[in-house]
């Protein structure tokens, strides 16, 4: 990512908390949760690596291929999983989103050019539109619902829903901040 290395720090610490959150909710009961979680923690992970300020790192050229490769597995295994559940659209479109961030980079690598580069206008345009329409859908979510007398309530640190919106909220919001640099 262009620009100064303080913000860059900054999205690091975000995704990486974001990422060791998500794996402490692949300690969830519920099936369901452990497997967005882990979808989250590959995409936290991966985020927190891409922003690494420039001018601090420059990966590797093999590794934008590499990252480009995981998240297209990534992308394929929720559009699978999307057949019967909807809401795996989301782990689609942001995988996907990391796998043209990652062509973009090796785009720009090869050139000379480091982190960052010229993307798809109307590709990045789209996906800020879509990730800044999700940051506010769930910025206006994030609030708990009220309690339901006798629903049975979740105890558990892997099974806060309202954290594991706050995280899906900070990657959006990452995410823009990712994409606004391309």
């Amino acid at each position: 990512m262009h620009g100064p290395a303080a913000p860059g720090w900054l999205m690091v610490a975000l995704c990486a908390a974001t990422g060791a959150y998500c794996l402490l909710r692949l300690r969830s009961a519920v099936e369901e949760q452990r497997r967005a979680a882990g979808d989250e923690a590959l995409m936290a992970f991966g985020m927190a690596g891409m922003a690494v300020p420039a001018a601090v790192y420059t990966p590797p050229e093999w590794t934008w291929p590499v990252l480009a490769a995981v998240f297209g597995g990534a992308a394929l295994r929720s559009a699978w999983a999307a057949r019967g559940d909807l809401g795996h659209l989301h782990h689609v479109v942001g995988a996907s989103a990391m796998v043209y961030m990652a062509v973009v980079m090796a785009g720009s690598a090869a050139s000379g050019h480091g982190h960052g580069g010229a993307g798809l206008p109307l590709l990045t345009g789209a996906l800020l539109l879509y990730f800044a329409g999700y940051v506010l859908y769930g910025g206006a979510h994030l609030l708990p619902a009220p309690a339901v007398a006798g629903a049975p309530r979740a105890v558990g640190w892997a099974d806060r829903t309202e954290l594991a919106r706050a995280c899906r909220l900070s990657m959006g919001i990452a995410m823009v901040a990712m994409l606004v640099t391309l």
